[in-house]
C-alpha cells in the first residue's frame, strides 16, 4: 500500500500553562504564552510516521490553521517525520471565532486536492475540546470515520480500528479512504531529534488561504464573556456520619 495521510496539527497554549483570563474578559490571555502542538495532534502523527515506516504510507501531509506561529507548530511535525506542510494563515478576531466546522471545511477541500487516503487528527484539542473535526469532516467528504482510535491496523484497503468506548473496546472495519481520530492510548508520540529538528527547516511549507480553499470563516458565533471557574471552597473535617448528614442539610443537599 502507498497511500497518501493528511494529519491536522493545532497550536495550543502548552497544557503545563496556567491559563488567565484578560481582564475585559474578552478571552484568555495568549500574548507572551509558551504555545505547544495539541497532544491529541501528536499522536496523530506518530501514528501517521509509524505507518510510513510500514511502507503502508507514502507521504505525510501536515495542515495547521491560525497565525503565522502556527509554521513553528508544523515545523514540529515536519521534524517528528511528516514530509511537508500546508499552513492556512487566518488571525485576529477572525481566528478567535473559528470553529470546527470551518476546519473541517478546509480539510475536506484539502483531502480532495491532495487525493488523501487518509485523514488523522486528534480526538480533540486541549483548549476548546469540542472533539467534533474529524466527525464533521467525514461527513462533508461522505467517507466512513473511525473515532478515539486506540490501534490501527491496515488490512487490504481497509483499516481495522479499536475504538474506546463508554462501555470498554469496539472493533470496526472502514473502508478508505477514511477519516481517523487518535485517542492518548494510539501511541507514545517520539521526541524529534535534533538532526531531524535541522532537516524539518528545509521541508517546504505551503502558505494559503482560506478564501484559496473556498471556505468562508465569517464569525458563527459571538463571545460574549469568558470567566474562569469558580475557586473551589476549603473542605471540611467532620468526626461522624451523623456531621457529615447536618453539614449537607445545611448545604442545602439532603
Amino acid at each position: 500500500m502507498s497511500l497518501r495521510i493528511l494529519v491536522g496539527v493545532k497550536r495550543v497554549i502548552d497544557y503545563a500553562v496556567k491559563i488567565r483570563v484578560k481582564p475585559d474578559k474578552s478571552g484568555v490571555i495568549t500574548e507572551g504564552v509558551k504555545h505547544s502542538m495539541n497532544p491529541f495532534d501528536e499522536i496523530a502523527i506518530e501514528e501517521a510516521v509509524r505507518m510510513k515506516e510500514k511502507k503502508i504510507a507514502k507521504e505525510i501531509v501536515a495542515f495547521s490553521c491560525g497565525p503565522a506561529q502556527c509554521q513553528e507548530t508544523l515545523r514540529t511535525a515536519l521534524a517528528m517525520g511528516a514530509d511537508r506542510g500546508i499552513h492556512v494563515e487566518v488571525a485576529g478576531p477572525q481566528y478567535e471565532t473559528l470553529q470546527p466546522l470551518h476546519i473541517s471545511k478546509m480539510l475536506a477541500k484539502l483531502a480532495k486536492d491532495e487525493q488523501i487516503d487518509i485523514i488523522i487528527v486528534g480526538k480533540q484539542a486541549i483548549d476548546d475540546d469540542c472533539n467534533q473535526t474529524a466527525q464533521m469532516t467525514a461527513a462533508l467528504l461522505d467517507w466512513p470515520q473511525a473515532t478515539s482510535a486506540s490501534k490501527i491496523e491496515a488490512k487490504d484497503g481497509s483499516l481495522q480500528v479499536v475504538r474506546e468506548i463508554d462501555g470498554g473496546l469496539e472493533t470496526i472495519k472502514v473502508k478508505l479512504p477514511t477519516v481517523v481520530s487518535a485517542d492518548l492510548r494510539l501511541n507514545e508520540p517520539r521526541y524529534a531529534t535534533l538532526p531531524n529538528i535541522m532537516k524539518a527547516k528545509k521541508k517546504p511549507i505551503k502558505k494559503l488561504t482560506p478564501k484559496d480553499l473556498g471556505v468562508d470563516v465569517s464569525p458563527r458565533i459571538q463571545i460574549v464573556t469568558v470567566e474562569e471557574p469558580p475557586v473551589r471552597l476549603a473542605g471540611a473535617k467532620v468526626e461522624n456520619v451523623d456531621m457529615v448528614v447536618e453539614k449537607l442539610k445545611a448545604l442545602g443537599h439532603a
